[in-house]
């Protein structure tokens, strides 16, 4: 990877990935990796602005790489996640979904919950789940190995908060962490 120019972490809800990208301005190639495992490979591409479109993640997400002369023979190197820059896409995905990372059994998992849909994900795969109607809200149930989880939901009573997501593995409450 000599013509490595650009590197982006993304989170899904299927876990982070990590998204590089090499540019030779001589040669005009052009390779795109995600997690380590080639998606594109371009060579003795002529015109050296334009769009690399791949896919990312369990879900098919849709990333493009955008390259962009800046001056001369500088050039920038944007990611878009769904149509919408990195940082609007994670902006938004952080009002979307809630993620928890927690450790049991010598284990780490990255747990998200995906508000619009109610899908719970851990470590990359989506969990079988079991919705209850509690007296304060809904409680959404799953397993994680022989650990009893649920994701309580209830109203925090303030229009602009909305609705309160919390974990709670064997009766603990687990801390969410902000993406």
């Amino acid at each position: 990877m000599t013509d490595l120019v650009a590197v982006w972490d993304v989170a899904l809800s299927d876990g982070v990935h990590k998204i590089e990208f090499e540019h030779g301005t001589t040669s005009g190639k052009r390779v795109v990796y995600v997690d380590g495992k080639e998606e594109i490979r371009k060579e003795w591409m002529f015109k050296l602005v334009g769009k690399e479109t791949f896919c990312v993640g369990a879900a098919k997400t849709k990333a493009t790489i955008n390259i962009d002369a800046v001056s001369g023979f500088a050039y920038e190197y944007t990611l878009e996640i769904n149509g919408k820059s990195l940082k609007k896409y994670m902006e938004n995905r952080s009002k979307t979904t809630n993620t928890w990372v927690l450790h049991l059994d010598g284990e780490d998992f990255r747990v998200v919950l995906e508000k619009d849909t109610m899908d719970v994900w851990c470590n990359g795969k989506r969990m079988e789940t079991a919705g209850e109607f509690v007296e304060d809200g809904t409680e959404t149930h799953f397993s994680v190995g022989n650990h009893d989880c649920y994701i309580k939901a209830v109203s925090s009573g303030k229009r602009k908060e909305g609705i309160i997501h919390s974990l709670i593995v064997d009766n603990r409450e687990i801390p969410e962490i902000l993406e």
